[in-house]
């Protein structure tokens, strides 16, 4: 999802003095690179590393792209696993500059929170829909990206609205709160079956000792969706998410949206360029740290997939750390030129998503249908999967370019 990022400088009124009109407000373009940047890693699936590695088992080079194209299968990151918290991250950014921009339009406070969870309604119903796509019926889900996002976003938007000493507190409160709910809930009791729920007692997802409170599919919110997810119509009644992926997961996303929200009240401020970029350094750092000794130590281990407390520090700090560099790169050094294909992707960011998957098939077949069945095997066919890929993504980004010279950007 994609909110306005222009910041728009205050003004003082003078009595009696003629009402100067308000300066065009300035768009830190960073923001549209960095959320260009995690849609381009989410398009760029098609490039499918995976198989070229296969190919290629020799090659260290191959497997390491492949490994960063694909979720770990628990505990631990990879590039491919910081889409989702980048992307709710910039929701969060994004939003203390939405606020500001429609304030100064005088639209009142009720209109806005309206507005909000109608947004948040469309999100949850867009990421059902998407999901639903060449099911026999609806498929009701609530783990994907943007129904995640809507989830959260209502309360988000009033968050957002406070001040940052209470946001600080809510963030912690989620953190903290998220984890004492899964510490508190009880294990399986001893003879409890793993391969009753897809899982393998004797794979990485599977802990023993206290971390065994975040195994998959034995959780607390496993245990919420059992209930929850069967109260709408299925095929088969729900037993567990094969990727142990959770609707509760919202609750943690919304701390790590609200870390965004904070880092975005830090770039609207009046601080200086490089304390800003300061700031969000340190806060990556420490994000960094602390979510990694969690896991260490056991205490909480860092999982994607549940949006355990720890994940939302440890992607937070990399989230950060982000901003920073784009930040320090773009608007403190000017070198912009460079990133304009990622803004054209970033300020488009819902039809990026719904072209990958409405017409991702369609383009990929057409490219072979057009252009012949083995047209990408001129370099052998280990990397035919990869030359295919990287034309469908080039068609990809040429309509959101069509639509970045029309300036048409949808927006929810």
């Amino acid at each position: 999802m994609q909110e306005e990022n222009k910041s728009v400088p205050s003004q003082t009124a003078v009595a009696g003095a003629e009402p100067k009109p308000a300066p065009r407000p300035v768009r830190l373009m960073a923001l549209d690179a960095y959320r260009g940047f995690v849609m381009l890693l989410m398009m760029g699936e098609v490039l499918e590393f995976g198989r070229v590695a296969a190919a290629q088992p020799q090659s260290g080079f191959w497997r390491f792209l492949a490994h960063n194209q694909s979720h770990v299968s628990w505990v631990g990151c990879s590039l491919h696993d910081l889409i989702q918290p980048s992307f709710s991250f910039l929701v969060g950014v994004a939003l203390p500059f939405s606020l500001a921009n429609r304030l100064a339009r005088g639209q009142s406070r009720v209109q806005m929170t309206l507005h909000a969870f109608w947004r948040a309604l469309v999100l949850i119903l867009l990421g059902v829909f998407l999901r639903s796509i060449g099911a026999s019926q609806t498929y009701w889900t609530f783990e994907d990206t943007l129904t995640q996002i809507g989830l959260g976003y209502g309360f988000l938007f009033i968050l957002a609205q406070t001040s940052v000493r209470f946001q600080g507190a809510s963030f912690w409160f989620i953190v903290v709160g998220y984890w004492l709910a899964f510490a508190l809930y009880p294990l399986p009791g001893a003879g409890f079956d793993p391969s009753s729920v897809g899982v393998s007692a004797d794979g990485p997802c599977w802990f023993q000792g206290f971390a065994a409170h975040w195994n998959k599919n034995s959780n607390l919110a496993w245990a919420v969706d059992t209930h929850f997810m069967n109260w709408f119509p299925r095929e088969k009644s729900f037993a567990f998410n094969d990727g142990g992926y959770s609707t509760l997961s919202f609750i943690p996303t919304l701390g790590t949206m609200l870390l965004g929200v904070i880092a975005g009240g830090l770039l609207r401020s009046s601080r200086s360029p490089w304390r800003k970029a300061m700031w969000l350094v340190v806060g990556g750092v420490i994000g960094l740290a602390v979510g990694t000794l969690l896991g260490q130590l056991g205490i909480c281990p860092v999982v994607k997939r549940i949006w355990t407390p720890s994940w939302v520090l440890f992607s937070g700090g990399w989230c950060l750390l982000l901003t920073a560099g784009f930040y320090v790169v773009m608007e403190i050094g000017g070198r912009k030129r460079w990133a304009f294909p990622l803004v054209v992707i970033g300020m488009n960011s819902i039809v990026a998503y719904c072209v990958v998957h409405l017409a991702g098939d369609f383009i990929a077949g057409s490219l072979t249908t057009h252009l012949g069945e083995h047209f990408f095997a001129f370099w052998g066919p280990a990397y035919e999967p990869m030359l295919h890929g990287a034309a469908e993504l080039l068609v990809f980004w040429l309509i959101l370019y069509w639509l970045h010279r029309q300036k048409i950007y949808i927006r929810i």
